[in-house]
């Protein structure tokens, strides 16, 4: 999601990007997936590899270009995404659990 959404961030025009939409709604998508798969061990594994990717595609290539440059956009997209899988951290455990929010009730 980290190099997918790096790619497509900058897709749109200067009055709404629906790239950067679009690429951050799926990153807490795949955060509240990992988490609720796996638990916060995923989560925190999807999050470093994440910035990882971000922050590799955001260094100059060896002809000195980069897919993240340092303008307002790129900065959202970095720290936007950080916030985002931070949120999914602190969202109740009960909205993961396998357990029914309610037992059923038998009638006989």
């Amino acid at each position: 999601m980290g190099a997918l959404g790096t790619v497509v961030h900058r897709y749109g025009d200067d009055s709404w990007y629906l790239g950067l939409v679009l690429a951050l709604a799926l990153t807490a998508a795949s955060g509240v997936l990992a988490r609720a798969w796996a638990g916060y061990g995923t989560l925190l594994g999807f999050g470093v590899g994440w910035v990882g990717i971000v922050q590799v595609l955001s260094l100059p290539g060896s002809g000195g270009d980069v897919v993240v440059p340092a303008g307002v956009l790129g900065l959202v997209w970095s720290y936007a995404g950080v916030a985002l899988l931070a949120v999914v951290a602190f969202l109740p455990a009960s909205w993961f659990a396998e357990v029914p929010a309610r037992p059923r009730r038998h009638v006989a």
